[in-house]
């Protein structure tokens, strides 16, 4: 397992980014694959209050 660090520089500002709207079936997904990805230990919970925005792509098979 990779243990990696960001250091953000003394000058770094937070962005304000545009707010992408989730349905409450995207949002429940959402939630779902983040709480699995952290009882594995493969995210963590960052110190940095910048966020990273969540993208639903269609499978051809219409599956998740």
């Amino acid at each position: 397992m990779w243990n990696y660090t960001i250091d953000i520089k003394k000058k770094f500002v937070l962005r304000k980014e545009k707010v992408y709207l989730l349905s409450r079936k995207e949002k429940g997904e959402a939630h779902e694959f983040i709480d699995e990805q952290s009882r594995k230990e493969n995210i963590k919970l960052s110190k940095l209050s910048q966020i990273a925005p969540v993208f639903f792509v269609k499978k051809k098979n219409n599956k998740k």
